[in-house]
């Protein structure tokens, strides 16, 4: 499952940035069939962020809402 996150991301009281590019804000997030959490930045660089759960994205994403044939479907339609 996928959302988009526009706002500034905020784990353990700090604001989550990209590693890469340095941005920290437009995410799409990532849950995963193994209940992992993924970041990608406006950018599309992809990091696990291990302090996020399946259990965050289910209290922070709503109801799903449409399922996209592919991964590059999905970030199409979340505008990336």
């Amino acid at each position: 499952m996928m959302m988009r996150w526009m706002h500034p991301l905020v784990i353990d009281d700090a604001v989550r940035a990209c590693a890469t590019c340095g941005v920290y804000r437009d995410w799409i997030v990532f849950c995963m069939r193994d209940d992992s959490v993924w970041l990608c930045c406006r950018a599309g660089h992809q990091v696990h962020e291990p302090r996020l759960d399946a259990a965050w994205y289910n209290r922070n994403s709503g109801p799903v809402d449409y399922w996209h044939p592919s991964l590059e479907d999905g970030l199409r339609h979340l505008g990336h």
